[in-house]
């Protein structure tokens, strides 16, 4: 069912404000704006996503076509043929998506690179372009509050914390617990967790806390999957996935989704989370300390809005992570659709040292209109 919503005119004023500031911002800066198509032939492979299957036809001809989760694989393949700083803003479709506030299957994404720079130096675009979407939404170039539900956040400038440092504070599990995977078992098990794969009987001498799910789930809005393939680096081989037993990063994805982002970005200004472990930014470029790597997220109010990473330049790993996602992708049952192997024959060429984030600009622009659903911005939504 197609439904109208006139009396979100206000809201929806509101995220058109943002979409021309984004890009009056990123334009100005010598950011070049693409227009990219949708519907692809071939995908980059993602098990943990689920993709929209059509099917083009004319007289006899039959062609697949899939809608593009993300840009990513058309932007790489420009920033390789030298065509610099760019963005692009527009639609990306994820399929079997949850009804949820933050979450539709067509939703609006930025994704920007910038050529020669690395994640702190995006860090400074998208702090700069967080403040100019202020000032041209409230006409002010003093005022840099916003409210947000009743939290209220300055853009001035980053709470800025290490993945490390916000596991100390809001979990109590130490940099050394964090970084060592039976530690970090350990860490789980003594703060309730269920840290052994149940049986379909009842657990025998105990219960799972009620409060606590046992399924660790994959956060669903990061710019790569959750479960993608391990670097030929040691130190990134899952080891520990001893039969019985959730994986470190089950555990560590339910213990930072319960206990670490609820609190991101509501002491007074947005969060900047950063360094995050090497596991979890396979293809980040890692840090001298072997056990990070150069990725971080951005949260406003505890919503995640964006997600960058020095772009790992070396094509091997790419072309590993794309054939371990497409045998994810098979024993998934997801919808089966064509590996844009010419990805990776680009890359060979050379993808320059650069930078790249993609951000969610719906939930961007709830933040800015002050509203607590997607579809509060939207003049036209689809119910079932």
């Amino acid at each position: 069912m197609i439904k109208t919503s006139i009396q979100n005119r206000a809201s929806y004023i509101t995220y058109t404000k943002v979409i021309k500031s984004i890009e009056t911002y990123l334009d100005k800066n010598h950011f070049l704006k693409l227009d990219l198509p949708v519907m692809l032939p071939s995908l980059i492979p993602e098990s943990y996503l689920e993709v929209f299957e059509t099917e083009y036809r004319y007289m006899d001809t039959r062609q697949k076509l899939y809608l593009t989760p993300s840009p990513e694989l058309l932007i790489k393949r420009l920033l390789v043929d030298g065509i610099g700083d760019c963005y692009y803003l527009g639609k990306s479709y994820r399929n079997s998506e949850p009804a949820s506030s933050k979450h539709l299957g067509e939703f609006t994404m930025l994704e920007l690179y910038k050529v020669g720079a690395d994640y702190m130096d995006i860090s400074e675009v998208v702090l700069a372009l967080l403040q100019n979407i202020k000032y041209q939404i409230s006409n002010s170039k003093t005022d840099l509050d916003i409210t947000y539900q009743g939290i209220k956040v300055d853009l001035v400038r980053w709470e800025k914390m290490t993945v490390a440092e916000a596991f100390q504070k809001y979990s109590g599990i130490s940099a050394e617990e964090l970084f060592d995977h039976d530690m970090f078992r350990e860490a789980a098990r003594r703060k309730g967790y269920a840290v052994e794969v149940p049986n379909t009987n009842p657990p025998v001498g105990g219960q799972i806390p009620n409060n606590l799910s046992i399924d660790p789930g994959i956060r669903r809005d990061d710019k790569l999957s959750e479960v993608e393939v391990q670097r030929r680096d040691p130190r990134l081989r899952e080891d520990d996935s001893k039969g019985g037993y959730f994986t470190y990063k089950e555990l560590w994805s339910q213990i930072y989704s319960n206990e670490v982002e609820p609190h991101l970005g509501k002491n007074g200004y947005p969060t900047l989370l950063y360094d995050y472990p090497v596991e979890f930014a396979a293809l980040s470029k890692p840090n001298p300390d072997g056990k990070t790597a150069q990725r971080f997220e951005f949260y406003i109010a505890g919503i995640e809005l964006g997600n960058c990473y020095s772009e790992l330049t070396e094509w091997p790993l790419q072309e590993e992570r794309l054939r371990k996602e497409q045998q994810e992708r098979a024993k998934s049952g997801k919808i089966s659709h064509p590996t844009d192997w010419g990805f990776i024959e680009s890359l060979k060429k050379g993808l320059p040292e650069c930078s790249g984030i993609a951000i969610g600009v719906d939930r961007l622009a709830m933040i800015f209109a002050d509203v607590d659903s997607i579809e509060k911005l939207k003049l036209i939504s689809i119910k079932e």
